[in-house]
Parts: structure tokens; C-alpha cells; sequence
């Protein structure tokens, strides 16, 4: 069996001074090494390109972090902090990618920025600062330090009792690095809290109404998964979804 493909959607950022579609070295690498899939990066060039005719050429969808927020537009929100990074481009294309992969029963690990457009892509709402909202911590990494200490471990969250995650996992409360400002406010309709921060942040959910594996979590499971045992699980976990809906595919095809 030919091995299976996870598309990677890209993000767009400007490099002197031409615009790129860009995707995580850390994400991609993950794929390969961690869910043994080919990861292929799919440029954000919005309907230029039909979800259709994509999704029917993947096995599985890696939904990544990125320095951009969501635009508030997308979940009626208020008009963002000026300065504000966002990435139009990419969210003319995730959003209509997301609902035909959910269609189709995809697998879906959604990661930072992805839990959040998963969240948004099935109604729900985004804090776009959580360290502004009462109550809540500051998970923002400090940009000052190292980009090993930025990523290092930053709190514990609590996994949902007989959850996905705690059965996966085997545990009850696990240590996670933290690296965003926006985050889940009104969590969307089929979508289960699978883990919580200290603060009551929502940091991993999954859709209880998937056809397939479709789980998202707040913090980065990539960054250097193979150092971290949850992260060696759940990318293994991840591939193995990836891999039984390739199968699938393929009998279906040759019947």
C-alpha cells in the first residue's frame, strides 16, 4: 500500500517582499516521523482551488498553528486589537477545506490556530485575547527567551474523565507547553471539552458526531514530538486514523 497522504494547509506570509504559502517545518515533520504519512502542503489560494478535487486526494488533514488570528468576522466578533496579525487568505481556503473533510469522515488533528478554526468552522466563538478576559492566565509564550524555553513546558491541563484523551493517554492530568493568545470562548455544538487549563481554558476538544478520528488540542504536540510521550501517542494515534481511512479508500475504489 502506497504510503498515505495528511494535507497541511499552508499559511501566506511576505518575504522581501514577495508572498509565500508556508508550512511548519515542525508540522511537517511531525507527519512524516510521527503519523508516518507524506505531508503535502496546500497553498492557501482560496476558490481558486475546490475542496472537492482535494479531498478525495488525502487521507487525513493536519490543521496547524500559525502566528496569524482567526479574523473576528468569521465568528461575529468584535474588530481585532489594531496591529493584530491575521491571514485572510488562508481563512478563504481552511474554512470551506474543513467543512468538506468533515463531510467526507477525514481523520483531523487540529493544532493552536486549527482547534480554533475547527471551533469556527462549526460555529462556535474565539476569545482573541485570553490574557484580557478575567480570570484567565497569560498563554503567551515570552518571545523574549529562547525558542526552547518559549515551547517548554508552561502548565498542566486536566483530561475529561473517560475522554478520548485520558484514555489515550492513560492519565489524568498532563503537562503542555502554552503559545497563544486566541483561544475558544463559546465552544461549538458537537464538540466535547476534552481537556482544560487551570483557568477553565478550553485547551483539547473532539466532534462527537465525526465519521472519523477528529480531535484538536490548544497547545503544540509537535514541537519535537518524539521527545514527549503524549505526543509520540497521539501523532501515532493520528496515523493510524490516517491509515485505515487510506484502506478504506482503496477498497472502495477497487469494489
Amino acid at each position: 500500500m502506497a504510503i498515505p497522504v495528511v494535507g497541511v494547509p499552508a499559511c501566506v506570509k511576505t518575504i522581501d517582499p514577495h508572498p509565500f504559502h508556508v508550512a511548519g517545518d515542525k508540522y511537517v515533520r511531525a507527519i512524516a516521523g510521527g503519523a508516518e504519512a507524506l505531508p503535502l502542503v496546500i497553498p492557501s489560494l482560496g476558490d481558486m482551488i475546490d475542496p472537492a478535487e482535494v479531498i478525495p486526494r488525502l487521507d487525513g488533514l493536519l490543521l496547524t498553528g500559525s502566528p496569524s488570528n482567526v479574523e473576528p468576522h468569521r465568528y461575529a466578533g468584535p474588530p481585532s486589537r489594531e496591529g493584530t496579525l491575521h491571514d485572510p487568505a488562508r481563512d478563504a481556503a481552511i474554512f470551506p477545506l474543513i467543512d468538506a473533510a468533515l463531510e467526507a469522515g477525514l481523520p483531523i488533528l487540529a493544532i493552536c490556530r486549527g482547534i480554533q478554526e475547527l471551533n469556527v468552522a462549526l460555529g462556535g466563538t474565539l476569545h482573541q485575547e485570553v490574557h484580557h478576559v478575567d480570570g484567565r492566565d497569560d498563554h503567551r509564550a515570552d518571545e523574549s527567551r529562547p525558542v526552547e524555553e518559549q515551547y517548554g513546558p508552561a502548565h498542566t491541563v486536566r483530561l475529561t474523565k473517560g475522554g478520548h484523551l485520558a484514555r489515550l493517554f492513560d492519565a489524568e492530568v498532563i503537562t503542555v507547553n502554552s503559545i497563544h493568545s486566541q483561544g475558544i470562548d463559546t465552544l461549538a455544538p458537537g464538540l466535547s471539552v476534552e481537556a482544560v487549563a487551570p483557568d477553565g481554558q478550553v485547551e483539547a476538544v473532539r466532534l462527537d458526531t465525526a465519521r472519523g478520528f477528529c480531535l484538536g488540542v490548544q497547545w503544540h504536540p509537535e514541537w519535537r514530538y518524539e521527545e514527549n510521550p503524549q505526543s509520540r501517542i497521539l501523532f501515532r494515534t493520528f496515523g493510524a486514523a490516517v491509515r485505515a481511512y487510506a484502506t478504506a479508500r482503496a477498497h472502495a475504489s477497487a469494489a
